[in-house]
């Protein structure tokens, strides 16, 4: 099937905004004393910042602390892509009602982010839907945002499309949409929102911020679309730039200011725009000051196709220990045991070795019945690498795990992370944190890799990157 090419489409388009607005978009979220609260439903959203912390717990005393500080935004994370539908909902309301609180205690105000999936996958609109309620907030519309620059997402003329090569493939045509648990048929975002909701948005119901308005209206045009929002109302944001998202959040800004009170449900490029944050350089290994002896470890578990791809070219890499952890037999109740320990004791010999070694998920998709049972699955299998990583006794150089689930888990049950700092991206997309003193590896350097980010050279050369240099 023939698709759009992205150059040409994207030379379609009215010209960009002519004006850098960050430095005005840091001077008013400043100015505004408004934390920005991101929830993050895997911990792969905070791809796009740095200087910012990551809590993986939400008491109100420890979001009170985090309110009360000078960063601009804190990440929560919820994992909650990993959950049932029931779950999701009471860990979002439970966090809406934790965050009234810690900020009546300290007198900080506060917007929120539910920040997923750029490829529409997650728990939408239940997400949304359980945080306006546990917020008691008065919400005159919910703004979806997908788009997302470094994993290559743009939505024009209200279709959502992900970059392959030099091609534009509608979002609903991608292996992403036959996600087993979050799949969809609609690109079209206005559709996509009627499909989500079982109709309960109609699709024509759902208003849109065009880049005809981004481009040729500006920030005044925006603020003007967003104060004619009213009573719960959708709204889907055109981007195919970062500079559309400046636009945006400047007209963003404005509505606030006259009172409009908005739900974010965005990707990750939103976030840095919002925050205030200009672009970084990609970070290196002098940069994480890793320590000259001792082996990297890395942790697959996303099974999508790109992750596949760029484990094969991985394995191809030499001297490394490369370790499958059959997924049937995680499953099988008299194998499991067996499984995990095998591969724990062939990590902690790699390691001990100064051996970088590679622990990954046989390749073979097991999906359940239906979505409930599909995520149960996931959450075995999740669950088991994370048993693994729990009994290496030998601390790695480095840790990388690939995919959002796998991710998540190893951070907080395999690490036992209670907050950490987003010190910027390895590669475009691919956050880098420091452990916090309270995890069992303190100040580890611990790489979050989406599955759905890179090509397929992406896993081998963060590696190579990373590797021990040898004098």
């Amino acid at each position: 099937m023939t698709y759009p090419s992205k150059a040409e489409l994207l030379l379609a388009l009215p010209a960009e905004w002519p004006v850098d607005l960050l430095p005005t978009i840091q001077a008013q979220v400043a100015a505004s004393g408004r934390k920005i609260v991101v929830l993050d439903d895997d911990p792969t959203g905070t791809q796009t910042v740095y200087d910012i912390a990551v809590l993986t717990e939400w008491s109100v005393e420890r979001l009170q602390a985090e309110l009360g500080n000078a960063a601009p935004a804190f990440y929560i994370l919820t994992n909650s892509r990993s959950m049932a539908l029931p779950a999701a909902q009471a860990c979002n309301a439970e966090i809406g009602r934790n965050l009234q609180m810690a900020s009546q205690a300290c007198g900080r105000d506060f917007v929120v982010v539910s920040r997923s999936d750029s490829t529409l996958r997650g728990h939408y609109p239940g997400e949304t839907d359980a945080l306006a309620a546990a917020l008691e907030a008065d919400v005159d519309a919910t703004l979806l945002i997908p788009f997302f620059l470094e994993g290559g997402r743009y939505t024009i003329g209200d279709v959502h499309y992900v970059a392959e090569g030099d091609q534009l493939v509608p979002a609903a045509e991608t292996p992403f949409a036959r996600d087993a648990a979050f799949g969809y048929q609609n690109s079209n975002l206005r559709a996509w929102v009627q499909e989500k909701t079982a109709g309960r948005t109609a699709a024509e119901t759902v208003a849109a911020i065009t880049l005809d308005d981004i481009r040729r209206g500006g920030p005044a045009a925006v603020a003007q679309k967003l104060e004619n929002l009213t009573h719960g109302a959708v709204c889907i944001v055109n981007a195919a730039a970062m500079r559309d998202i400046q636009v945006f959040v400047m007209g963003l800004l404005a509505a606030e200011a006259q009172g409009k009170k908005f739900l974010y449900r965005t990707a990750a490029s939103f976030v840095q725009v919002r925050a205030g944050l200009a672009a970084r350089p990609l970070l290196t290994q002098a940069a994480l000051d890793l320590p000259t002896n001792g082996g990297g470890l890395v942790v697959v578990g996303s099974y999508v196709p790109k992750t596949t791809s760029q484990v094969h070219e991985l394995l191809a890499l030499p001297d490394l220990l490369c370790i499958e952890v059959n997924v049937e037999k995680l499953l099988a109740d008299d194998e499991q045991g067996a499984e995990i320990q095998a591969a724990v004791q062939a990590a902690n010999a790699g390691l001990q070795q100064d051996q970088d070694v590679v622990i990954y998920t046989s390749r073979d998709l097991v999906a359940g019945y239906d979505a409930e049972r599909s995520l149960t699955i996931g959450r075995r299998v999740s669950d088991s690498l994370v048993e693994i990583v729990r009994a290496i006794s030998t601390r790695p150089r480095y840790l990388l795990a690939k995919g959002g689930i796998t991710s998540s888990d190893v951070a907080t049950k395999g690490l036992d992370v209670r907050r950490a700092l987003v010190l910027g991206q390895i590669l475009p997309g691919v956050p880098v944190w420091r452990t916090g003193d309270e995890s069992r590896h303190p100040g580890l350097a611990y790489i979050v890799f989406p599955g759905n980010v890179g090509d397929s050279s992406a896993l081998v050369q963060v590696v190579t990157a990373l590797g021990r240099i040898r004098e």
